[in-house]
């Protein structure tokens, strides 16, 4: 047996684009395809838009433009423009940035000179230019090659800066764009940043009250209490409760959307509860106090330290090195504000206590009936094999694939069995469900303690008390593409969205896509998702090729199975607009028949059987003109 050789040849230096091309996660987290708002072609956009915010912050610009079409985004400011002269070295050369010098970015969102240079690196193509009083640079990438670079020349221009730039398709299989994600994305840049006006797609986006404008626009429903809002440098916070289950907070920092919270979001879920027990010198819980809690929070730090290069989680424990902590910082900011607000507005005070002590009133209706539900919880679990969990919590291991974890909650033992024998033993677990659940939409949360289902449903997750121990990061639902299949779509939906809406609210619910057709000769197999690929598929294999219509999940071998849920895994985001509240998109759906209801089914129903007529017609027919169409 021959030994493994350890030798100077085994040493090599990577330059920077291919450490970053080797290795992306390192720099934007997971890559995706686009389905999921943390996906990496995301953070590339935020990557470039973040310097432009920064020039917004040091009073340069009042506006940036932004375009994505087909896959190409470009993102232009009204800064100052990079200095002509390091243009090229600016997104090509690690470490190189003007955020070091504290005093210019004092309290900058990226210090690292890491950002735009991903962006080049991971794109297939990327341009940048920069305008510096009437002259022009201008340079030309891929992947992060410089391609062609430009004299200094004259132009007529506005100062700032112009990229763009389209992801590399190597690395970013099949992706795609998600409007509401990016629109999202700049709402946040826009309620932080009152002023600024972003132009995207031709759409002006601008906030006049901060925080206060972001929890008006995302709030399901009105607020029991006009929202607070207050103010100081350095922190802004807004809040108010709403009529749903569970907490719902937008932390941010210096810009920066933590979507994984970090040490200020913790310092004011403490502080809040504290102030308040203090206010009405009442020892209520503080699991009362929050119940039904809508709030944001956005503070400034000095050289803030991340858990990751995404930022997504703020890890700084003081507000600047060496200065006051974060956790006395927000507490002090929230003794004087929210208590002088408290005392100037006792209508509020008065509501506000009403609602802790409903809250309270309900969370000991509910303890004995949790206790029993624990308790049934932990035996059925002993016994049951709804749950095939995956190893990184079977073995309790911290794994850096924490992130790509995922339930698949599926109906019935044969969709089950296919995906149990096809997934990813290490991240993908499966549930499943037995028959149709209970239509919850109306009830109260009693229901998911006393229904088995959900109750089991619940625990998987482990999202009980606090969705910040939820065990996977993305929950799926896969279920057949028949009107049953549908049904109980719907009923998942209702459930979430019901009594658990920020499961759906922080994108962690999908639908799992799977194919309705394979198309195969003796050389090819294509699986179609929709009957215009299955079109296309018959185009392109030509005469009599097999059809297969897949009715059910079980009816796919795991063979099959594993490449649709593998690394071309097709999800469809749950996603909210914040034209319709949550109660009145359950009321219609859900709810007792309406009109409106009945004539929408009406108007939109086609029967599948009336389908399958028309494809064994085409079939039977041979004439592949007439199969094609």
């Amino acid at each position: 047996m021959a030994e493994n050789q350890y030798t100077e040849d085994n040493i090599r230096s990577l330059d920077w684009k291919e450490h970053i091309r080797l290795r992306p996660g390192m720099y934007i987290g997971k890559l995706g395809d686009g389905a999921a708002a943390d996906d990496g072609i995301y953070i590339l956009v935020k990557e470039v838009v973040d310097n432009c915010i920064d020039e917004f912050v040091m009073g340069n610009g009042k506006r940036v433009d932004i375009k994505v079409k087909d896959g190409k985004i470009t993102v232009r400011d009204f800064g100052r423009g990079i200095p002509l002269g390091k243009v090229v070295e600016v997104v090509s050369k690690m470490n190189t940035g003007g955020k070091y010098d504290s005093k210019a970015f004092k309290k900058s969102v990226g210090l690292n000179g890491v950002g735009t240079k991903a962006v080049n690196a991971l794109s297939s193509h990327f341009m940048v230019y920069s305008v510096r009083d009437g002259e022009k640079k201008e340079a030309a990438f891929s992947r992060g090659e410089l391609i062609s670079e430009s004299k200094v020349e004259k132009t007529d221009e506005q100062n700032g800066t112009f990229v763009e730039f389209y992801p590399d398709e190597q690395i970013f299989k099949k992706f795609n764009y998600k409007v509401p994600y990016v629109v999202k994305m700049i709402w946040n840049y826009c309620y932080l940043n009152r002023g600024l006006a972003i132009h995207f797609n031709g759409e002006k986006f601008q906030s006049k009250d901060g925080l206060k404008d972001l929890l008006e626009n995302n709030m399901d429903g009105d607020p029991l209490y006009p929202i607070i809002h207050i103010e100081d440098e350095d922190i802004e916070v807004a809040f108010t409760h709403g009529k749903t289950y569970g907490e719902d907070y937008y932390s941010f920092v210096n810009g920066q959307h933590t979507t994984q919270g970090g040490t200020h979001h913790s310092a004011f879920r403490e502080s809040v509860a504290k102030i308040i027990r203090d206010f009405y010198n009442k020892n209520y819980d503080a699991a009362d106090i929050r119940q039904s809690i809508v709030a944001a929070i956005a503070v400034k730090v000095v050289e803030p330290v991340f858990e990751s290069q995404t930022k997504t989680k703020l890890g700084s424990q003081e507000i600047e090195p060496g200065g006051q902590s974060m956790r006395s910082f927000v507490n002090d900011f929230l003794k004087d504000k929210l208590d002088n607000y408290l005392h100037r507005n006792p209508d509020v005070a008065e509501t506000l206590e009403k609602k802790i002590k409903q809250s309270e009133r309900e969370r000991k209706e509910l303890s004995g009936i949790r206790k029993l539900a624990r308790d049934r919880s932990k035996k059925a679990n002993l016994h049951n094999k709804k749950l095939r969990d995956c190893r990184i919590h079977l073995t309790d291991i911290k794994d850096v694939r924490r992130e790509e974890t995922t339930l698949f909650i599926t109906e019935g033992d044969s969709a089950s069995g296919s995906i149990t024998k096809s997934r990813d033993v290490n991240t993908q677990a499966v549930f499943s469900l037995r028959g149709k659940p209970l239509n919850c939409y109306g009830m109260t949360k009693k229901v998911v303690y006393e229904n088995e289902e959900f109750n089991l449903v619940q625990a998987a997750l482990d999202i009980e008390d606090d969705m910040d121990n939820l065990r996977y990061n993305n929950i799926v639902i896969a279920t057949d593409a028949d009107v049953d299949g549908m049904h109980i779509r719907l009923l998942l939906l209702t459930f979430f969205l019901q009594f658990f809406p920020d499961l759906v609210k922080r994108n962690h619910v999908y639908v799992l896509q799977t194919p309705l057709f394979r198309v195969r000769n003796k050389k090819k197999t294509i699986y179609c998702y929709s009957e215009d690929e299955r079109r296309n598929a018959l185009a392109e294999l030509g005469k009599n090729p097999e059809i297969t219509r897949f009715k059910g999940l079980g009816e796919i071998s795991p063979d099959e199975f594993k490449h649709f849920i593998g690394a071309d895994i097709r999800l469809e985001p749950v996603l909210l607009t914040k034209e319709a509240s949550i109660d009145s998109i359950l009321s219609y759906y859900m709810g007792k028949n309406t009109p409106d209801r009945q004539d929408f089914i009406i108007d939109n129903l086609r029967v599948e059987k009336d389908l399958e007529v028309e494809l064994a017609a085409d079939l039977e027919s041979g004439d592949e003109e007439e199969i094609a169409s």
